[in-house]
């Protein structure tokens, strides 16, 4: 689901191009804000924040900002005040796509959402559509030069629930969100760098696409993320490597 398989093809794309378009640092203040809010300026006892941290420092936000975005989330700065909302429908190929949103304005973020899913041949579902297909967890990545062995056992000793290997030798570590941090941090003291590492919802059955599509899901997916008030897009689209590379040539 991660690292490098086909999971991280459309991830690692989307992380490419929130970065072009400058928007990346803007969802992770966003995020860390809200997470703060809802559960807490303590990132030990905040497991989304703590994933929310993560996630930015990973992404070179200085520790700065985020101490300030973790300060504003507890009420000890002026801010914005948002909510959560998260829309489900379906996209091309019958794909299940949710989408994560911070918002002060539903009706435009509603709007927004709902205009994506129909210029990409999709609908805008109602609540519970495909939520029941997506389970929350945290997935911490591995390369192809780490101790297969090794990192198993320590991951399962930190209280890990499940470790994959894929076919290219890297590896995924699942937890349950409430483990995420106790987990990465246990198998980071042990030496074992990962390369990706986040809270996500992971789909328990995937839509494999061909090129024609995927070009149209892959659409979709940039005018939902092309949406200021859009935070995360999660799916159950499978597209191969070859694919992936196909369209990328294109």
């Amino acid at each position: 689901m991660a690292g490098h398989s086909k999971w991280a093809n459309i991830k690692h794309r989307k992380a490419a191009q929130d970065a072009k378009r400058g928007k990346l640092f803007t969802k992770f203040i966003r995020e860390l804000t809200v997470a703060a809010r809802e559960g807490g300026s303590d990132v030990d006892a905040n497991p989304r924040l703590r994933a929310a941290v993560d996630k930015a420092l990973s992404n070179n936000m200085t520790r700065d900002t985020v101490e300030r975005a973790i300060k504003r989330g507890a009420g000890e700065m002026d801010g914005q005040q948002l909510e959560t909302i998260i829309y489900e429908g379906y996209g091309p190929g019958g794909t299940a796509v949710m989408v994560e949103t911070m918002t002060d304005n539903r009706n435009r973020t509603v709007s927004g959402v709902r205009n994506a899913f129909n210029k990409s041949g999709g609908n805008l579902g109602t609540d519970g559509s495909v939520a029941y297909l997506f389970t929350k967890s945290g997935i911490i990545s591995y390369d192809t030069d780490i101790d297969e062995d090794s990192l198993i056992d320590s991951a399962l000793d930190a209280g890990a629930e499940d470790v994959i290997t894929h076919d290219d030798g890297s590896i995924d570590v699942f937890t349950t969100p409430e483990t995420f941090g106790k987990v990465k941090d246990a198998l980071d003291s042990a030496s074992f760098g990962s390369v990706h590492a986040e809270v996500t919802m992971v789909a328990s059955l995937k839509a494999e696409l061909d090129a024609d599509t995927a070009e149209k899901f892959l659409r979709l997916i940039d005018i939902l993320e092309d949406h200021d008030d859009v935070q995360e897009v999660y799916h159950n689209a499978e597209i191969s490597d070859d694919v992936m590379q196909a369209l990328d040539n294109a």
